[in-house]
């Protein structure tokens, strides 16, 4: 999984940028820290990158009788 080069900022909405260069191997990992900072207000934003099963979530079916 590849980190959005921009997202919103939750304080002011403007637009942040990843400012984390990719690393070495250029693969991106759960748990890697990416780093934004907000070009309107300047706040910086640490993410660490998702697990799949984090993507997924819980899901329920109930059985069939």
């Amino acid at each position: 999984m590849e980190p959005e080069a921009t997202i919103d900022c939750i304080d002011c909405g403007g637009t942040c940028h990843l400012i984390t260069p990719p690393p070495e191997d250029g693969r991106w990992e759960p748990g890697d820290l990416a780093v934004y900072r907000c070009e309107d207000c300047t706040d910086r934003w640490d993410m660490l990158l998702p697990d799949e099963d984090d993507l997924r979530g819980d899901h329920w079916e109930p059985d069939e009788a």
